[in-house]
């Protein structure tokens, strides 16, 4: 009985890997991106989000961000925090300003999935330019830059999508190059 036991066991860890093995993965930050895993179980591996998902633990949104409804994120990397004034992460993560902190964070994300070739149908419709309503409830602004996507945000920055259709269990990342910032 051990010993079939220890059979079912072996198939299980191999035909797991297999499943890995045949996954299309997109490598953030070091890591390969499994689309079988969801939006925080592939984060915490990126090396390039390391902020972002100290972030995304101190608002609160590590729950939300690994349930079944799809999201669209625009993952900003540490160089994009980086951008940010001195000390702006440090008092931001503090308990105090999660509300403000989560506005930020929510203002990176878009109800539903939509892939780089969603995003550019999008703007083609919209003329050149596509309006995204956030899960905070402002707008982002999507135009095209050569066969890039950039993102324009309330307060007039921009941030260039550096890696699109980055797929996950319950949704997708683009990985973005500056953090944006609602009114």
């Amino acid at each position: 009985m051990k010993t079939l036991t220890l059979c079912f066991v072996m198939v299980a860890v191999l035909f797991g890997q297999q499943t890995f093995a045949q996954e299309k993965t997109v490598m953030v930050g070091g890591a390969a991106m499994y689309p079988s895993k969801n939006i925080i179980e592939n984060a915490v591996n990126s090396k390039d989000h390391t902020t972002l998902v100290a972030a995304v633990k101190a608002a609160g949104l590590v729950e939300t961000l690994s349930g079944p409804d799809p999201f669209t994120v625009f993952a900003p990397t540490n160089k994009a925090f980086d951008k940010l004034p001195k000390g702006t992460v440090e008092t931001l993560v503090k308990s105090e300003n999660k509300a403000t902190l989560t506005g930020i964070l929510t203002y990176h994300v878009v109800s539903g999935k939509m892939s780089a070739e969603d995003l550019m149908k999008a703007i083609k419709d919209g003329g050149g330019k596509a309006t995204l309503t956030t899960v905070a409830g402002g707008t982002l602004s999507a135009m095209q830059k050569g066969k890039k996507i950039v993102l324009t945000d309330a307060k007039g920055n921009t941030a260039m999508v550096t890696i699109a259709d980055v797929f996950q269990s319950n949704g997708v990342i683009h990985v973005i190059d500056t953090v944006l910032m609602p009114n």
